[in-house]
C-alpha cells in the first residue's frame, strides 16, 4: 500500500511545473489579480485627460484591477493627504490620525490668517494660505535626494552614500516632520506642533530642513566611499 501510494506521488510529481517544485513546503502570499491587471484610474481630471490624449480606448478591453478602499474620486480626496495620515496612525486608529490632521490644518489656517491680517500689503501675497499647499511645500524642503547605508568591505563597514527614489524621499520627509513633531513638552498639543513643523518646512526652516542639510553635509563628507556601491 505504501509503495503504491509512493508511485502516485512521483506520478503527481512529474506533471507538476518545475517551477513551484521549489516552493514546496514553503508558505507565500501571491496578490489576487494578475500582474497583466492594470492600476484603476479613479480620479475624474486623470479620466478626463485619458480620453483627451485617447489613452482610454486603448484600457477598454484592458483588465483593470478594483480600487482600494482609501481610493475615491471624491473631490476631497487627496492621495498625499491620505498616505501622510497612513504615517500618523498608529495601531490601526486612523479616526485618530484624521482627527490629528483636521486639527492640524485648521492650525495652520488660523496662524497664516493672523499673518496674513498682520502683513503689509506687498507681504499678503508671499503667504499661503491653504493647508494642503502648506503640506506640499513642507514635504518637498524637508525630502533629502541622498541617504548613508551602511555597506561591509574588508572587514569594516562604511557610511556610504546613494542617491533615493522620490517615493524614499517624500517617506523620510514625511516621517522626519512627524518624529520632529513628537519631540514636543507634555502640555503641547501634538497638532499645534506639527502645524508649526509644516509651516517651518515649507518657508524652509526649522528642525527638519537643517536634519536634511546635515544628512547632505555626511553624505559629501562621505563621498569617497561611494564607488563601495558597486563594489
Amino acid at each position: 500500500m505504501v509503495l503504491i501510494q509512493k508511485m502516485r506521488l512521483q506520478t503527481l510529481i512529474k506533471f507538476l511545473d518545475p517551477i513551484r517544485l521549489t516552493n514546496i513546503g514553503v508558505v507565500k502570499s501571491y496578490s489576487v489579480f494578475p500582474p497583466n491587471h492594470v492600476k484603476p484610474v479613479f480620479r475624474k481630471s486623470e479620466q478626463a485627460l485619458l480620453k483627451e490624449t485617447g489613452e482610454a480606448e486603448k484600457l477598454a478591453h484592458v483588465p483593470i484591477r478594483p480600487p482600494l478602499d482609501s481610493e475615491t474620486s471624491s473631490e476631497f480626496y487627496d492621495p498625499v493627504i491620505a498616505k501622510f495620515t497612513n504615517y500618523i496612525m498608529r495601531d490601526g486608529r486612523k479616526n485618530l490620525a484624521r482627527s490629528i490632521i483636521e486639527q492640524t490644518f485648521e492650525k495652520i489656517k488660523r496662524t497664516q490668517l493672523m499673518r496674513y491680517h498682520k502683513a503689509s500689503p506687498e507681504e499678503r501675497h508671499s503667504i499661503i494660505l491653504d493647508p494642503k499647499e502648506i503640506l506640499y511645500k513642507a514635504i518637498e524642503n524637508v525630502s533629502p535626494v541622498m541617504e548613508l547605508i551602511p555597506i561591509k568591505r574588508g572587514g569594516g563597514t562604511y557610511q556610504v552614500p546613494v542617491p533615493l527614489l522620490e517615493k524614499r524621499q517624500k517617506f523620510l520627509g514625511s516621517k522626519w516632520l512627524i518624529k520632529a513633531a513628537l519631540d514636543k513638552p507634555g502640555e503641547v498639543r501634538y497638532h499645534d506642533v506639527l502645524a508649526k513643523e509644516l509651516i517651518d518646512a515649507a518657508n524652509n526652516q526649522g528642525r527638519v530642513v537643517k536634519k536634511k542639510h546635515d544628512l547632505h553635509k555626511q553624505c559629501e563628507a562621505n563621498r569617497s566611499y561611494a564607488h563601495f556601491r558597486w563594489t
